[in-house]
């Protein structure tokens, strides 16, 4: 994985808005084999070359999961990083991630709430320059008051 910045914690105190976070991964065969043994989702699409040629995405896909987990690994790491509190999170699906697939994940904060330590971020995640999950998550950020 190349990330933009070190893995750790960025405080509420330090978050402000507009700030980007980053990270690009190649999803391997792998990976999928991994995520359906994790998740339990075998769905032939992901895992199955002969069943997944004769479907409308004529060849295997990652999981749509799998993909939006590289924007977990982003808040969880980068923004705000270590000791962040998922509380929501919306994805739309817009277009397929194969295998070999180079993804870029990216975060942006778009709202702070300091007094609830709330923080809004748009997500997506692109191959190729085209957007293949978009969102928004909502999280509460670690604070120095508590460290």
């Amino acid at each position: 994985m190349l990330d933009n910045l070190p893995r750790g914690t960025i405080c509420i105190e330090d978050i402000e808005m507009g700030m980007t976070r980053y990270l690009r991964k190649v999803v391997t065969d792998e990976d999928i084999e991994k995520f359906a043994e994790i998740s339990t989702d075998h769905n032939p699409v992901h895992l199955d070359d002969d069943y997944a040629n004769d479907t409308i995405f004529e060849g295997r896909i990652a999981h749509g999961m799998l993909t939006a987990g590289l924007i977990s690994a982003v808040i969880g790491e980068q923004l705000p990083g270590h000791g962040t509190i998922y509380m929501g999170q919306s994805l739309k699906f817009l277009a397929p991630v194969r295998p070999g697939d180079l993804v870029y994940a990216e975060v942006k904060v778009t709202d702070i709430e300091f007094s609830k330590r709330r923080v809004k971020l748009d997500c997506h995640c692109s191959v190729d320059g085209k957007k293949v999950v978009i969102g928004e998550a909502t999280v509460m950020a670690p604070s120095r008051k508590f460290d």
